[in-house]
């Protein structure tokens, strides 16, 4: 039976590349992360590598490449499995580039052909799906992990231990201090449970504060449309469509935004749209779960006195 060898970081990435690793053949879990081993077992993990390094914090992405290279020599798997995540392309690409293998990102499902592991994949703002193969060395492919359904098949894992030391090229760089950067912040709107979005519809700069205010009072975070970044509206770093910011909120509020093919491949993972334009024809409808055909700013404004009253009642 084939090999798979899966990057284990967090519980829910976890469970979901484990079970794509199972139609492939005999999961490999190489735990870097907050993981627990029993999820691991639970999950289907045949085997758990658990990685221990001094130097892991320092260099995350690094000790990563280093230990899935390393494994991947010793246990010839067939695939290897990254959540797409923040460092996922990162770490994938390294690693395709040490075993000289082919590289595959944005997976949203995968079994494995005659020839080996195929890779489904959405392309055209999600409009269409691929299958692609990788036809040399061994198919290293980040997974969008949202789209998985994470399903258990309890194994009993053997436990093994990888004490990484990594190089000295790769420990020529340390980092000294850090200080805040617009990426950072940008992670902050990938993880939002709540995301508010500014369009054209917002009518300027200060219409489009509103997005930011309702998104302060709602506890989430704020962005907008490419043309809201254009405009000079909003920030680059808080832009979400499908060369910026992709998002997976529990609510994602689209304050009049028209909803163009780009823009709906940044956001159209989102477990509840609503969207509030005045085009009742507004594509951005086709998407939502509650569309309102109305002026952004006159709602935007409404929800605010609403949510404020809300407040003193509660503290009344």
């Amino acid at each position: 039976m084939e090999t798979v060898l899966v990057l284990a970081e967090r519980h829910g990435t976890a469970c979901a590349l484990l079970t794509l690793a199972r139609r492939l053949g005999a999961p490999i879990a190489v735990k870097c992360g907050t993981a627990s081993v029993d999820t691991l077992a639970r999950y289907g993990a045949r085997a758990i590598w658990a990685v221990e390094s001094p130097e892991a914090d320092v260099h995350p992405a690094t000790a990563r490449v280093e230990a899935l290279t390393k494994l991947a020599a010793t246990t010839r798997p067939c695939c290897v499995l990254i959540a797409e995540g923040h460092d996922g392309p990162e770490i994938a690409g390294r690693v395709a580039v040490r075993l000289d293998s082919g590289v595959l990102t944005g997976a949203v499902d995968l079994w494995m052909g005659p020839r080996g592991p195929i890779v489904t994949q959405r392309v055209l703002g999600g409009s269409h799906l691929v299958e692609s193969e990788v036809i040399r060395g061994v198919t290293v492919c980040t997974v969008r992990t949202c789209e998985v359904e994470a399903t258990q098949a309890p194994a009993r894992p053997h436990m093994n231990r990888l004490d990484l030391v990594l190089s000295q090229g790769t420990r020529a760089a340390r980092l000294v201090s850090r200080a805040p950067s617009p990426h950072d912040l940008s992670n902050v709107l990938s993880a939002a449970a709540i995301v508010v979005a500014g369009g054209r519809g917002l009518g300027s700069r200060e219409g489009f504060r509103l997005a930011d205010r309702l998104a302060h009072a709602l506890g989430g975070a704020a962005c907008g449309s490419h043309t809201a970044t254009e405009l000079g509206w909003c920030p680059p770093h808080r832009r979400v469509d499908q060369i910026g910011k992709a998002v997976h909120p529990l609510l994602y509020l689209a304050l009049g935004i028209s909803g163009s093919v780009r823009h709906r491949a940044g956001m159209q993972g989102a477990h509840n749209i609503v969207a509030v334009d005045r085009d009742p024809q507004a594509p951005i409808f086709g998407v939502a779960d509650l569309g309102v055909v109305g002026d952004a700013r006159d709602v935007a404004s409404e929800l605010l006195i609403e949510i404020q009253r809300r407040r003193e009642e509660t503290e009344t």
